[in-house]
């Protein structure tokens, strides 16, 4: 594992197991804002108005989805609940090296870097408005009560971790979505349409990201 820095000067980290980046090298910090805060949260902020959230995170990785959601809510007094799924939780230190204190205020850095240890076991409070838990397991061994509005779709490409982006996976997680919850990805294919319409979504081609065209966004049927 090793610290690289993108195009937009923030860090991201190489898994020289997977063989990626663990986000987009054109700019980790603006495709996490573009895809999953404006492209996710606040599309179904704005379109349910509401000051209450709930969150799943497919591919918790290093925190930065989790760490600008949580910004954003703690300023606009949005209440969130996140929960993040990540087979290979990151550990704490190699956190610390990715310079997100840099972007993101210092006692919600300071919180998050003092709890994400116990965020894998339990439920952790690190502002008046935001909850954080981090299942530590793979996708299919993952199972809660929780429905959620927003799911972060945020696992590596379909050609380094193809099992992620089956039909079969899709449905694992947006099972967990409420209806008219918001799906969300940094990617978008014929086969991740296709199986996102057979799951009963309503698709749309949205930006993408700088480095790529488009992304998808889907909105879960009745």
């Amino acid at each position: 594992m090793s610290v690289v820095k993108t195009a937009d000067g923030s860090n991201t980290l190489f898994n020289t197991l997977v063989g990626e980046h663990y986000h987009s090298k054109h700019g980790a910090l603006q495709e996490s804002r573009h895809v999953f805060l404006e492209s996710g949260l606040k599309f179904f902020l704005e379109k349910e108005k509401k000051k209450e959230v709930s969150v799943l995170e497919v591919g918790f990785g290093t925190g930065l989805n989790f760490l600008i959601t949580a910004q954003y809510c703690t300023t606009n007094q949005v209440q969130l609940h996140y929960t993040g799924i990540e087979a290979n939780p990151l550990k704490q230190e190699l956190l610390s090296e990715t310079g997100y204190n840099d972007y993101i205020p210092a006692e919600l850095w300071s919180c998050f870097n003092a709890l994400y240890p116990a965020s894998l076991s339990e439920i952790v409070s690190l502002t008046d408005y935001c909850k954080l838990e981090v299942a530590a397991c793979e996708l299919s061994a993952f199972h809660t009560i929780h429905k959620y509005d927003v799911l972060y779709f945020d696992a590596f490409a379909a050609v380094h971790q193809p099992e992620m982006w089956t039909t079969a996976a899709l449905e694992a997680c947006t099972r967990y979505l409420k209806p008219g919850g918001v799906f969300v990805t940094y990617a978008i294919t014929g086969n991740l349409k296709r199986a996102m319409k057979s799951l009963n979504f309503s698709i749309e081609k949205a930006p993408g990201a700088p480095g790529k065209r488009e992304m998808l966004r889907a909105v879960k049927n009745g």
